[in-house]
């Protein structure tokens, strides 16, 4: 529910969906109420319809996207003893870089209005990078108590690393996917290794 009313989940996704289209294809010059609407095919007065005007809309698309990727880390503490470490940690990883896109985190950022809505509703209690990194903390204890990695391990610190690092990425980020993707990769094979060895266990 926005402040203007009641949106319905489809009509919010099809906006967003639309502005990170705009985005991906056009930059953050060209997101505008018009070029979103035009994109989702929709009547120009959707947007303003449903939220307080851009700065709000661009707030609750980055606050849904973070929202999505805590339903998946959450999901992550189930998957304890299944498939591999790294590749669990891989998989949030890599839903933590496309949850809105350095684009769309850039966007948010240069927008004073935005950013403060933003910090409002993770205050709040939103979900954000904080709940991500608590929900592979306790994944990583999971992996722990199983055995999977070292008893000394230090799971907290893997969490704060990986959630960092890609914040890192999201905040820096350029158009190359492939490249960010390769670079998470990497950060994960580290932690996989720190993880089942513990502190002084990887020898150069």
């Amino acid at each position: 529910m926005s402040p203007r009313g009641v949106t319905t989940p489809d009509v919010r996704e099809r906006l967003f969906a639309a502005a990170e289209r705009v985005l991906e294809r056009d930059g953050p010059g060209a997101l505008t109420s018009r070029a979103i609407a035009a994109e989702a095919g929709c009547a120009k007065g959707l947007l303003h319809a449903h939220f307080r005007g851009l700065d709000e809309f661009v707030a609750e698309l980055v606050l849904d996207r973070f929202g999505r990727v805590a339903r998946h880390a959450d999901e992550l503490r189930g998957r304890a003893g299944q498939g591999t470490v790294a590749e669990n940690l891989l998989g949030i990883a890599l839903a933590l870089l496309s949850s809105a896109g350095p684009t769309v985190a850039g966007l948010a950022l240069a927008r004073p209005v935005a950013s403060a809505h933003i910090r409002e509703a993770l205050v709040g209690g939103a979900p954000g990078f904080d709940t991500v990194q608590d929900a592979i903390t306790d994944y990583l204890d999971a992996e722990r108590r199983g055995g999977r990695i070292a008893e000394r391990a230090d799971t907290a610190a893997a969490a704060l690393a990986l959630v960092g690092t890609v914040h890192h990425l999201l905040m820096t980020g350029t158009h190359d996917r492939q490249r960010e993707r390769e670079r998470a990769g990497q950060l994960v094979v580290l932690l996989d290794a720190a993880l089942r060895h513990g502190p002084g266990g990887i020898e150069g």
